[in-house]
């Protein structure tokens, strides 16, 4: 059941079922959505919460959520107070996606544009094969992140695991912490002004501004795995 309070819609999925809640998101689509604003309660985990979202509205999920939170989203703004599941975000198109605590495996994977903040940690295989997205985690991250990852930005202001940016292409990775080891094709890079007003802005819009971008180091592509040299033919 739903109800209005202060220009706010309420979904209790306690008394609603999350189809109702999703095709009703999915039915505001358009330039002037109303409602702009909804509040979930009482998620219970619940899969597939806010995905498909093609409107600029706001939601905000009062609880943890299970696989797939804000899929595929586009203009909205997705707030989770609390942990996500498996695959947040994925696949995000545009918009802002915002979790309070941690998250599970495979945040971001495959984005392609938008924002992604994590307040907490997020497992491992964050931002795998993104494609523009920029995904910041304050806290630490797993290993296999930005494994083969295109282009976008992963900020990670704690430490990150094992295998990093394997296989990467043209993404900028920035670490705080330490980095356990880095993938084929990945290293250290020059962090140059560019990258620091690039890093700056991240942090601003995560509201991490109390970083300072001088703190981190940069991480990209090598460009070995994916340029032809005749000289190593016979491998292929």
């Amino acid at each position: 059941m739903a109800v209005t309070a202060t220009d706010v819609e309420v979904v209790d999925l306690a008394t609603s079922s999350l189809r109702e809640l999703n095709q009703r998101l999915h039915d505001v689509a358009g330039d002037s959505p109303e409602p702009t604003h909804w509040r979930v309660v009482n998620p219970n985990g619940a899969h597939a919460v806010a995905c498909g979202l093609d409107a600029d509205v706001e939601v905000e999920i009062e609880g943890h959520v299970g696989y797939y939170c804000a899929g595929m989203n586009k203009l909205a703004t997705v707030r989770v107070h609390g942990n996500a599941g498996t695959g947040l975000a994925e696949n995000i198109m545009s918009g802002t996606v915002v979790v309070e605590g941690n998250a599970s495996q495979s945040a971001g994977a495959t984005g392609r544009g938008g924002l992604l903040v994590v307040h907490g940690d997020a497992a491992a295989r964050c931002g795998i094969s993104m494609k523009g997205v920029e995904i910041v985690v304050r806290g630490s991250i797993g290993h296999m992140s930005a494994f083969m990852a295109q282009r976008g930005c992963l900020v990670v202001c704690g430490d990150a695991g094992e295998a990093l940016g394997d296989s990467i292409y043209e993404t900028h990775i920035y670490v705080r912490g330490e980095v356990a080891s880095l993938g084929a094709d990945c290293i250290e890079k020059e962090l140059r002004e560019y990258h620091v007003a690039e890093l700056r802005s991240l942090l601003e819009r995560a509201g991490f501004d109390d970083l300072d971008p001088a703190g981190f180091r940069r991480y990209g592509s090598a460009r070995q795995l994916y340029n032809f040299h005749v000289d190593h033919a016979g491998a292929y």
